[in-house]
């Protein structure tokens, strides 16, 4: 049975169940994305943020899902990897792209958010308002993902000082 939001969501499913059983994309397990989550959860929070936001808005919610399922679709650590040719925010997008177009067929809009969601960092914006939501998702999505690693942290230390600070009275 299935547990969550999105799992239950059964037009969300039959947008992207395909992709989900898909070796390649089951693959981002395996990768930290940003402390707290691995990058099949990070994107599958953006995917199913993004679908949401697109069908409220009466937009391209199949496009938005599965572009934003395949949008970090890149198999390296992007905290060391360094490239001589870009940034790790110009270089995954297209890295991404190659491999989304390796397990499905991409529209046009597709290609564009997934090419695009980095915007921000680089400075060609999204064709498409889809764009801007898996765009504004990812970020929002990246800030919170890494800043309840933050606050672990902040706990963390808060209970070693005031543990030191007891036991040395």
């Amino acid at each position: 049975m299935s547990n969550t939001k999105w799992e239950q969501d059964s037009e969300y499913m039959s947008y992207v169940g395909d992709l989900l059983q898909e070796p390649a994309v089951q693959k981002l397990s395996e990768y930290e994305q940003h402390h707290a989550t691995t990058r099949l959860e990070h994107c599958i929070n953006v995917s199913y943020t993004s679908y949401c936001l697109a069908k409220k808005m009466h937009l391209n919610a199949r496009a938005t899902a599965r572009a934003g399922l395949l949008h970090d679709l890149f198999y390296y650590d992007w905290r060391t990897t360094k490239f001589d040719r870009g940034t790790h925010a110009w270089i995954h997008p297209r890295i991404a792209l190659r491999n989304a177009e390796k397990i499905t067929d991409l529209s046009p809009l597709e290609k564009d958010i997934i090419i695009k969601h980095m915007w921000g960092a680089t400075v060609c914006p999204p064709k498409y308002p889809e764009g801007f939501i898996v765009t504004a998702v990812d970020k929002y999505s990246a800030t919170s993902e890494y800043s309840g690693h933050l606050v672990d942290k902040i706990e963390q230390t808060f209970k070693q000082k005031f543990s030191f600070a007891k036991v040395s009275k």
